[in-house]
């Protein structure tokens, strides 16, 4: 049952006794001060039963735990741990010394009511209006700061044989349910009963070691998948196209049919096994399909989604945000990200920075057509392993003329390869007599007398 805070604020709370300890100039200070005015009780009243039910923790307390939960990057568990044990957490939530708002599952749950009824976003605009209300956010052009971040899939992360185990309990869980059946009953008359376990490997006992007893058992999971995906067509066929449960058939359908396609493929015998390599845009989840292979850097790989962030580097505030998949390139939707901050904000952005990522010839090219100015630096040039660089090449683009370091000029050029936005690059050929000849063939070519050079140029290379 919805509850809300004590309008007549104790004595006992950790802010009336502990504000200056923590530090009024401090983010714990901050939302002591402001708490009222940036969470109300009342907007969120709607997530809540009116007349019945145990009363429920106010809800202003648990947003504002998500905020810190956030700002201190700590688990759900650590975070009812910090409100019944941090000061510097009470005194922000404004509670008494020692008391135990919520517990872990209070917190996940009211997360899950914010997710399902889409009102993070209504939040997110209600913080940015206060921030301009206190004057906090101030009326002017504003520079952002681009940069993503990565968000760990919640979904569990399997192998090949289990991720389409799972795949075929979800396609058997739908038509099971279409059919008013229990998935074990449906499973069962239709001899997939294995898949329902916890891990279908787990219940199975092969030589792991030996690969065809391997490919033997994963050609019996694809075998059966596609059996399953027979009878889902035949299923599909009982409802109109596009109604609801034609949909929710296709939608696990199309999902088992990818996991498929990207982790399986046939040998010469007509045997399944497990593809070499990492497929393209590969689902990694089955419980959190939308979920991708990411990398925080060369080294450092994660499974799940990318946060897009544009932050006002005056004020350090927040003014736009987007979910991008883990695999996504960190320069997608830049420009997106600017214009939605001059919505969010009614304030118009003067420059955007943003790091290598974003120094690509096409976001490049996107904020120069729009009229917009963007800092970002180039990607690097890769070095020829002691060899001259494109840098020590002179390029005059107004002649299209590329100058060597020994200053011999071609203007002669072919279509090379495909740049990432489509357009093709440029190469500037230097003749093979000439390039045989050079006294300073070694510094350019790997094979002085038999190679000759190729200047590439990027389709925006003026702009990089």
């Amino acid at each position: 049952m919805f509850n809300r805070r004590d309008a007549q604020e104790s004595l006992l709370n950790s802010d009336s006794q502990f504000l200056k300890t923590v530090g009024r100039d401090t983010f714990y200070g901050f939302l002591s001060e402001h708490r009222h005015g940036i969470f109300r009780d009342d907007d969120f009243a709607f997530l809540y039963c009116r007349n019945n039910g145990r009363p429920s923790v106010p809800p202003s307390i648990l947003a504002l735990s998500l905020l810190l939960q956030i700002y201190n990057k700590v688990s759900d568990d650590e975070a009812a741990r910090r409100a019944h044990f941090d000061l510097q957490w009470q005194v922000a939530l404004g509670i008494p010394v020692g008391s135990q708002p919520f517990v872990k599952s209070t917190l996940q749950m009211f997360r899950s009511q914010l997710i399902l009824h889409e009102t993070a976003r209504d939040i997110f605009m209600k913080s940015l209006s206060y921030a301009k209300r206190i004057g906090y956010l101030k009326s002017r052009k504003m520079k952002l700061a681009l940069d993503t971040t990565p968000i760990f899939g919640r979904g569990a992360v399997k192998d090949t044989y289990n991720l389409l185990a799972d795949g075929i309990k979800k396609l058997i869980t739908v038509l099971a349910k279409l059919e008013a059946t229990e998935p074990g009953a449906w499973a069962c008359e239709h001899d997939l009963s294995r898949y329902l376990a916890v891990s279908i490997k787990g219940t199975t006992h092969i030589n792991w070691d030996n690969e065809p007893e391997r490919n033997a058992f994963l050609h019996g999971i694809v075998a059966d998948a596609e059996r399953l995906l027979l009878l889902a067509r035949d299923s599909r066929s009982a409802y109109s196209k596009n109604s609801p449960e034609d949909e929710e058939i296709q939608k696990a359908a199309d999902l088992l049919s990818q996991l498929l396609v990207q982790d399986v493929e046939r040998t010469e015998n007509g045997i399944s096994a497990i593809k070499q390599g990492v497929a393209k845009d590969r689902v990694v989840s089955v419980t959190d399909p939308e979920g991708r292979h990411g990398r925080k850097s060369s080294h450092q790989r994660f499974d799940g989604h990318k946060a897009a962030i544009a932050v006002d580097t005056q004020s350090q505030i927040i003014t736009a945000v987007s979910v991008l998949p883990g695999n996504g390139h960190d320069h997608t939707g830049a420009l997106d990200l600017v214009k939605e901050s001059e919505e969010n904000t009614g304030n118009t952005v003067q420059l955007t920075i943003g790091d290598c990522a974003y120094g690509d010839g096409r976001t490049r090219k996107e904020f120069k057509d729009a009229g917009r100015s963007l800092v970002a630096k180039a990607p690097r040039i890769v070095s020829r392993e002691g060899k001259f660089s494109k840098e020590d090449f002179t390029f005059d683009s107004t002649r299209n003329v590329v100058e060597c370091p020994s200053g011999v000029r071609t203007a002669k050029w072919r279509k090379g390869a495909k740049s990432a936005s489509g357009d093709r690059y440029r190469d500037f050929i230097f003749p093979k007599s000439t390039c045989h000849a050079c006294p300073i063939a070694e510094q350019c070519v790997k094979h002085p007398g038999k190679d000759y050079r190729i200047f590439r140029v990027h389709p925006q290379e003026e702009l990089l």
